[in-house]
């Protein structure tokens, strides 16, 4: 029994020769390419998610506004009516600037948060912004904000990708593969795209 095995294995090894030699390297490389981007695809897709919908929220900061009372306070010196606001409201933080942005608002700039007061109602809309934790650094790698040694990783990211592709494409043979079904998915993936430019041409 165990003889026959060998022998069928023999024959089937002939048979397939160099191209079974191929076919083991090319499932071994897209394996490992496939461990090594693991880790960037979820980044970049996660990120890339966040960002399609920028205009339902901002993927990098966090904004909150709240609305507070300080009372009338005087117009006319910048200087002068933003240390009222700070006093009344107990912030000990230097502004940065304070500008009145027209004859009854202020707008004082302290470090990831600004107040807007409304001079003749003493109402302040106190706006508060944050990083959205992972979610910001992830965008600033997927946008490329760090250019330099970034873009060259990104690039060599993007082969990698190009190359998982490729070899998934030809990886298989038969009808689980580019000679059965897989020819028909290849060409969904091209032809979605595709109507969808001539759709919003």
């Amino acid at each position: 029994m165990a003889l026959h095995a060998e022998r069928r294995a023999t024959k089937y090894e002939i048979r397939l020769g160099p191209c079974m030699s191929w076919r083991r390297l090319l499932v071994v490389l897209h394996r490992d390419i496939g461990y090594l981007c693991a880790g960037l695809t979820v980044i970049y897709a996660v990120s890339g998610i966040a960002v399609n919908h920028i205009e339902d929220w901002n993927p990098n900061y966090d904004v909150r506004r709240t609305r507070l009372e300080v009372g009338t306070v005087p117009t006319g010196d910048d200087d002068a009516a933003a240390r009222i606001v700070l006093d009344r409201l107990h912030i000990t933080d230097k502004p940065r600037a304070a500008v009145w942005i027209s004859p009854a608002q202020l707008r004082i700039f302290l470090e990831n948060r600004t107040l807007t007061l409304d001079a003749p109602t003493g109402e302040v809309e106190d706006e508060r912004v944050s990083r959205r934790p992972l979610f910001f650094q992830m965008n600033f790698l997927h946008l490329n904000r760090g250019k330099g040694l970034w873009t060259w990783l990104a690039d060599v990211y993007a082969v990698a990708l190009l190359l998982l592709a490729l070899s998934g494409i030809i990886i298989l043979r038969g009808p689980r593969g580019l000679g059965g079904r897989g020819k028909w998915l290849v060409l969904a993936g091209l032809v979605i795209p595709l109507l969808f430019l001539w759709w919003k041409a």
